[in-house]
């Protein structure tokens, strides 16, 4: 049941790579109809999980090479759900959002289910060995998608991403060999990991480990410099697909093996962890600040953003752990939102650079319905009441507060230097007089909206009505949480 998600956009790589008799446009509509179809089999699998559940549901095991411990063992419980339904919803938006005419079409949507494929899988796996494959996995199609269809500068960002990934794969794996061996598991199973075994030195070394590995992917500073080159240089869709989905699996990672796996390093190291995130919120906006390309704005945003996610790790209890997991949603939908719309700018305007663009919001020779989308997008980033941005991140310092105050305060700076950033790409790019040289744009189409509405709409539900989002997840961090932080306390902050 569960092996589908992997199953059905792999057969659409199949189908596309030799299926020469589909013509261009066939291509991208049994893209759309597939990952439809992956989606819908995730809200499925959604309304038959359960809730009071904290394991993991719908698990599958089939051997595979006993010899080196490796086995096909997948499970889902309500930290990975949210992230596969986030997964299929924006690679069903990166597909309809990429264009007609792409050259290479077969190759490119190949590329795009593989990805999936990849995403997907690492969110499921159960066996490390597999989680890895999975994570490196991505590699491939993400390099090939930013190289073939990037920028000018794109062979030079594909390569440093492959550069910084290949490294955080090492790191990775010689960690999950290490816990392996030293703790005396016979294969690579989650559920076998004998941690308790290793002396805390020795975990403190392992855990060193899995935070440099996936510090570098979610990014973290100063492990973040592939992450703006990639973004610039990644066309729309791929951008949207980088920032919702593909940092998401370094945060995953820190939760699921680091926290999961290394409890007790992990309290060792939770105030310089903390530290960490505060930096990171706080060296990223002020980096943001100086920015004039729209994308590289968003793409700093990104990294700020992320660190809230391991702020609430940090705090190891109910409340900032929930938090995390919804922070993690949360962006997903915001940058995937944000990165569409600069998309739509620089196709219709031929630039992102903030001293050039002027006035896009004019009723009528504007853009002033991407304006309004814009508007939307910022607000919810930068923690507006009401949207879902506000939400997660209030979950996030409720919870990581009364553990880390001096961490949490800095990263309430951090939101506020959020809004600083944003509202200049506003007020440059969007208010004051539409010059004449930008003045008759072509017409923005409801395809090209559709996409950025849909989010919108989810932002605002899931800000109004967040339960339907953390009802997912409670039981899972309750059971991740180490602390007596009980997670009743939630029914307290968030509206039923």
């Amino acid at each position: 049941m569960l092996s589908a998600l992997v199953f059905i956009p792999l057969l659409g790589v199949l189908i596309i790579g030799v299926g020469g008799f589909l013509k261009t446009d066939q291509i991208k509509k049994l893209s759309l109809c597939l990952m439809a179809i992956a989606l819908g089999w995730t809200i499925f699998l959604g309304f038959n999980f359960d809730l009071t559940n904290p394991h993991f549901q719908f698990q599958e095991y089939l051997p595979w090479i006993d010899t080196l411990g490796l086995s096909y063992q997948v499970g889902i419980d309500g930290l990975s759900l949210p992230l596969v339904a986030l997964n299929s919803l924006l690679t069903l938006i990166a597909i309809y959002s990429s264009e007609n005419s792409i050259k290479r079409p077969r190759l490119y949507y190949s590329l795009i289910l593989l990805l999936n494929v990849a995403v997907v899988g690492a969110f499921i796996a159960q066996n490390l060995l597999l989680f890895f494959l999975f994570y490196e996995l991505e590699l491939v199609p993400l390099y090939l998608l930013i190289a073939i269809w990037g920028g000018a500068k794109s062979g030079y960002a594909a390569t440093k991403f492959l550069i910084y990934t290949a490294v955080s794969g090492i790191l990775i794996l010689g960690t999950f060999l290490g816990t392996t061996w030293l703790g005396g598991s016979h294969n690579f199973d989650y559920s076998n990991a004998l941690t308790s075994a290793i002396p805390l030195g020795t975990q403190l070394i392992l855990l060193g480990g899995l935070l440099i590995g996936f510090g570098i992917k979610i990014p973290l500073v100063p492990l973040h410099t592939w992450l703006p080159d990639a973004h610039v240089e990644a066309s729309t869709p791929v951008s949207v697909l980088l920032a919702g989905v593909l940092l998401k699996l370094g945060t995953y990672g820190l939760l699921r093996f680091g926290l999961g796996l290394f409890p007790d390093a992990w309290a060792v190291l939770s105030p310089w962890l903390a530290t960490w995130a505060a930096f990171t919120v706080l060296y990223a906006s002020f980096t943001a600040i100086a920015q004039t390309d729209m994308k590289k704005i968003v793409a700093y945003s990104s990294v700020a953003h992320m660190g809230y996610v391991l702020l609430g790790a940090a705090a190891m209890n109910d409340l900032s752990i929930l938090a995390s997991i919804f922070q993690m949603v949360s962006h997903g939908l915001i940058s995937a939102m944000l990165f569409l719309l600069v998309g739509v700018v620089y196709a219709k305007t031929g630039s992102r650079d903030l001293n050039v663009l002027r006035g896009l919001l004019n009723p009528e020779r504007g853009l002033p319905l991407i304006g309004t989308l814009m508007i939307t997008g910022v607000m919810a980033s930068a923690g507006i009441p009401g949207m879902v941005g506000f939400i997660s991140e209030f979950l996030v310092f409720r919870g990581s507060f009364p553990v880390f105050p001096i961490q949490t305060l800095i990263c309430m700076v951090g939101t506020g230097l959020t809004g600083v950033y944003l509202l200049i790409l506003l007020n440059k790019a969007f208010f004051g007089r539409l010059d004449e040289a930008s003045s008759n744009l072509p017409a923005v189409l409801w395809s090209d909206r559709l996409p950025a509405i849909v989010l919108a709409i989810l932002i605002v539900i899931l800000g109004i009505q967040p339960s339907l989002m953390v009802r997912w997840s409670e039981s899972t961090a309750t059971l991740l949480a180490p602390s007596n932080f009980q997670l009743e306390q939630v029914s307290s902050i968030i509206i039923r």
